[in-house]
């Protein structure tokens, strides 16, 4: 006769469990502990605390971040130099760095004494890509936001204001081997709201 077969030893699933508990949470700490941290971003791509800014520190960092979303995209590098010189030549004023981040059609449609009165009192910062979406081949899509303060004679004619609250898509193409901001009707018509 199988005895063993019928009969039920109470402790073994408790003990099972336990195991496989103890195993899973010892295999988490060691993966925090000893994390390869070559592969972590640097600090200035960790998004920021949301809260608002007071008026005086608007429009705040003018480094770009990014989310964890759009900084484990395989261009998030490329995006992040792109848009870096782009803000920095708008917060500079200078014309000539801006052409390099942007397409021929935008040079044309922009010439230097247009670009100048638009952003003659601009100032931007908080600057934080929340996604990169490639498309179709040399062609790519990026969500931001940013802040610009600039003067009310300065602003949207439909916003009025000295602080502005972007939320902006990019498109961004290939042009002569090298990412630029394009022009396009993802880029004609952001949302933004008084900061």
């Amino acid at each position: 006769m199988a005895q063993g077969r019928g009969v039920r030893q109470p402790w073994l699933w408790p003990a099972v469990l336990v195991a496989v508990v103890l195993t899973a949470t010892a295999s988490l700490l060691a993966r925090e502990l000893y994390a390869d941290d070559r592969n972590a971003p640097p600090p200035s791509a960790i998004l920021p605390s949301a809260g608002a800014l007071p008026p005086g520190e608007q429009p705040g960092h003018r480094d770009v971040r990014g989310t964890r979303d759009a900084i484990q995209h395989p261009m998030y590098e490329t995006v992040r130099q792109l848009l870096q010189t782009y803000f920095d030549a708008i917060n500079g004023k200078n014309y000539e760095r801006w052409r390099t981040t942007v397409t021929a059609d935008r040079i044309k449609n922009m010439p230097e004494e247009t670009w100048r009165a638009s952003y003659r009192s601009t100032q931007d910062g908080s600057i934080v890509v929340y996604r990169i979406e490639t498309g179709p081949r040399g062609s790519a899509r990026v969500m931001l936001t940013f802040i610009s303060k600039q003067d009310v004679a300065d602003a949207p004619l439909e916003l009025p204001e000295p602080c502005i609250r972007w939320h902006v898509i990019f498109p961004l193409t290939v042009e002569a081997d090298v990412w630029k901001l394009d022009a396009g009707p993802t880029g004609a018509s952001p949302q933004h709201e008084k900061c």
